[in-house]
């Protein structure tokens, strides 16, 4: 079984919210994960693309490379047999081409939004030999590790559920913006007020709630939540 040091936290770099959003000028950050299991390493997101002058202004990325990330943690990119995106936004799945050939796990009402709507940054997305599949609400890819629909910020946005020695662990991916907003403040940084379809935002979280898991981690947020504290247990990679 998965040990839950094996869930490395990736820290992908920042960004800074922009003029004409609610939390102007703040800094947000980008968190992807890798999980060490007997058969290989799956990572969680690949965060943001690299030259699109545009996107870089509108939100003054300071990204980092994948695999610099990985490197941190001492893994390579050819260590990584499996990938699967919370959603295809730019600052998730924006190096997908780093990984040809391998696996990217994403719903496919997620697939049908980014190819038919402006959505996102689709040269990212569709790089050269990126081999997607396609498979629609909950299912295991790899043992131990499952995949669960959690619609909300996106219509086919997905997180994942991580079975391991300590209990379950919850990567919520953006289904949940921070740690804060897992624990119910009402001045943390949250999702729920942006998001396209609330309703189906409050069901998804209700429903990873529902898992009762041993600990929570975030995309956007270096904190995570451990049920055995009840609030933020450190950040979800070392600083």
């Amino acid at each position: 079984m998965i040990e839950p040091s094996d869930i490395l936290g990736l820290d992908l770099g920042s960004f800074r919210f922009a003029d004409d959003e609610p939390l102007a000028g703040q800094v947000g950050v980008v968190v992807a994960y890798a999980i060490r299991h007997r058969d290989g390493v799956f990572l969680f997101d690949t965060g943001f693309g690299f030259g699109n002058a545009a996107l870089d202004a509108y939100y003054r990325v300071d990204a980092r490379r994948i695999g610099d990330a990985l490197a941190d943690v001492g893994l390579t990119t050819s260590d990584i047999t499996t990938v699967a995106n919370c959603h295809l936004h730019v600052d998730h799945a924006g190096q997908n081409g780093a990984f040809p050939g391998v696996p990217i796990y994403v719903q496919p009402v997620e697939w049908q939004l980014a190819h038919e709507t402006e959505h996102t940054i689709l040269d990212w997305i569709d790089a050269p030999d990126t081999d997607y599949q396609q498979v629609a609400g909950d299912h295991e890819p790899i043992d131990g590790i499952t995949v669960v629909a959690t619609p909300g910020h996106t219509a086919g946005h997905q997180s994942l559920a991580v079975r391991t020695t300590a209990g379950l662990v919850l990567l919520t991916g953006q289904a949940v913006y921070s740690a804060g907003e897992w624990r119910g403040e009402t001045v943390a940084r949250e999702g729920r007020s942006r998001a396209p379809d609330p309703a189906a935002y409050d069901r998804s979280v209700d429903r990873l709630r529902a898992l009762d898991p041993a600990i929570a981690r975030f995309a956007h947020d270096r904190f995570l939540w451990a049920r055995s504290a009840g609030q933020n247990a450190g950040p979800c990679y070392p600083s």
